[in-house]
């Protein structure tokens, strides 16, 4: 699998637990300080111990300066996209330009349905995230008035605006062959983890969203590959695949980036350990970027 030469960035993803509110903006300081690119916050409205994300990514914005904040990634089953779309600028012209727009078509059915959701089958949940993709976008593009006539969501005579003071990526959280597909041709950016999808899962799937990128006339490398990373940085021996000293979690990632293909990390650890946090803002991550600038030559 080929790299790709995008620029190697790195973020944090804190677990939105109600009960840590000061370690978790602590945390997102830090990241901020540190000069970390970004901030991911899973979106699981069902959890009962977990804020809400957006409100949440509202707040790590107000507290931050510089680091970029996404939904990490947004439940769509229970945020009708041209709400999303609306939150998303409105976040993103607060901020300066430091959103970014994760999407999911769902999980933990029952959990949706017990909020009011709807229980989607997976074809079902694969063709409303293609339809929100739409939606998002005819929210965010300035027309005098947008239209829209779909399966799952409808638009009729909607005005859309205010417009994002950027131009926010849409990252899919995706797996399976269709929307990999989708993906390639319509989405800016792919947020797998490695935690469902290990190294080895990766390349035949970049190669899904490659070709259909090239057969939609686009290139392959404006395509944005976030790896939520999870695992522990020691001082002993390795114990397997991102467990392990600084030297072997610069080893791992580079080859990510450098043979597989994968150009931003986003690191959880155990229990948001502060101290995992700190190394990998900043043992890990500058050596990966020197690391990855070496093997490019």
């Amino acid at each position: 699998m080929p790299d790709y030469g995008r620029s190697v960035q790195f973020g944090l993803f804190p677990t939105p637990d109600a009960d840590r509110v000061p370690e978790i903006l602590q945390l997102c300081e830090m990241a901020d300080a540190e000069g970390l690119d970004f901030i991911g916050i899973q979106d699981h409205p069902y959890q009962k111990r977990f804020l809400d994300a957006w409100s949440l990514m509202a707040v790590v914005l107000a507290r931050t300066q510089r680091v970029r904040v996404f939904p990490d990634v947004a439940s769509l089953p229970l945020r009708p996209p041209a709400m999303l779309a609306k939150a998303a600028a409105s976040l993103d012209i607060l901020s300066g330009g430091r959103l970014e727009l994760g999407l999911g078509a769902g999980a933990f059915w029952p959990a949706i349905g017990g909020m009011g959701g709807p229980e989607r089958a997976p074809g079902e949940a694969a063709g409303a995230l293609i339809e929100a993709i739409d939606v998002i976008r005819l929210v965010w593009s300035g027309e005098r008035s947008v239209s829209y006539d779909g399966s799952a969501y409808r638009l009729s005579g909607m005005h859309p605006g205010p417009p994002p003071a950027h131009d926010i990526g849409v990252w899919l959280g995706v797996g399976g062959p269709r929307m990999l597909a989708v993906l390639g041709r319509s989405a800016n950016g792919w947020i797998p983890s490695s935690s469902f999808f290990p190294p080895a899962k990766l390349p035949d799937m970049h190669a899904r969203i490659d070709e259909s990128a090239r057969e939609a006339g686009r290139e392959p490398a404006d395509i944005q590959r976030v790896y939520n990373v999870f695992g522990e940085i020691t001082d002993g021996a390795s114990n397997g695949f991102l467990n392990g000293p600084t030297d072997q979690w610069v080893d791992d990632l580079t080859r990510l980036v450098v043979e597989t293909g994968m150009d931003t990390f986003v690191f959880g650890a155990e229990n948001d350990d502060p101290a995992q946090h700190r190394r990998w803002a900043a043992e890990v991550a500058p050596a990966v970027a020197e690391a990855v600038a070496r093997e490019r030559g």
